[in-house]
């Protein structure tokens, strides 16, 4: 990688967590605020605004429902708004690049305000085209890498598959309370590096990782594990490098209607250290019955 892009990467690192207001963490009592990792283009022409969160609290999980304490609104106003895809179940920590908003080729030079208000504390994140805060989340120019494609459905069957942080609802569930529900997942990747040397790292964990979340959903919800083992199978004539397969189960202590979300990330880790590229986000939404 050229050092003038390896510094625009760098610089485009730290613009992101200079949005995150300066707060020192505890376990509990924080806020949570949203965090804009940045926009790309779309095929249509349409851009994308990407978006995550960091939650101050070592150990509370703050649920805000969408409404006045959870709303994205476009500024100046067009009436769009509060929902616009966001999550409500917001877990310590980073969570990086989770959800994209949608505008229109034509958004200019608007911007849109992602207000939280978590334990009494306001917090508002605006996200813009601003040309410095263009990504490419979709392949990383220096070594060609691209994010791992997922799919709850096996290869055989012709389902559904996603790639990249647009994260769209790809299956849809039954459930009862009480009851586990299996989610099997399929994943498919080039096994390349988002590193800003293009070298193989020194240590080499899982080509794919996993990590569910609850997203939506009126009560908390229980993974037999949040980060099941990836294992690579054998797939004839697959043009990917590495192709896996990973099961967990979920079990919903409520009924209602639930967003299940799981992001796959590469070897490049969480928020491809810091390069906005390469993972994938996809959806479940789980109707559960008492």
């Amino acid at each position: 990688m050229r050092a003038e892009s390896l510094i625009c990467l760098l610089l485009l690192a730290s613009a992101a967590f200079a949005q995150l207001p300066i707060e020192p963490a505890r376990d509990a009592g924080n806020s949570v605020t949203g965090a804009f990792e940045g926009w790309f283009k779309n095929a249509d022409g349409t851009f994308s605004l990407l978006l995550g969160y960091y939650n101050r609290n070592r150990q509370q999980t703050v649920d805000i429902p969408i409404g006045p304490n959870n709303r994205i609104e476009a500024s100046p106003p067009d009436g769009s708004g509060p929902d616009r895809g966001q999550p409500t179940w917001f877990f310590p920590g980073r969570a990086w690049g989770l959800f994209a908003v949608k505008v229109p080729s034509d958004f200019g030079d608007k911007k849109i305000n992602w207000t939280l208000v978590a334990n009494g504390k306001t917090t508002v994140i605006p996200a813009s085209l601003k040309p410095d805060y263009e990504i490419s989340p979709l392949i990383e120019a220096a070594v060609g890498n691209t994010p791992p494609t997922v799919s709850f459905e096996s290869w055989d069957s012709a389902g559904k598959s996603v790639q990249g942080p647009g994260g769209p609802i790809l299956a849809e569930r039954t459930a009862k309370t009480g009851q586990p529900l299996s989610l099997p997942l399929w994943v498919s990747d080039d096994a390349k590096f988002t590193v800003s040397s293009g070298l193989r790292p020194k240590t080499l964990g899982a080509a794919v990782t996993l990590h569910w979340v609850e997203f939506r959903g009126p009560a908390p919800v229980a993974f037999a594990s949040d980060k099941p083992d990836v294992e690579k199978i054998p797939r004839a004539k697959s043009p990917a490098p590495f192709d896996g397969r990973a099961s967990t189960t979920v079990t919903f202590s409520a009924p209602g209607e639930y967003l299940l979300h799981v992001t796959a990330n590469d070897y490049s880790g969480e928020g491809g250290q810091g390069f906005q590229c390469c993972w994938t986000n996809a959806q479940v939404k789980v109707t559960v019955a008492p």
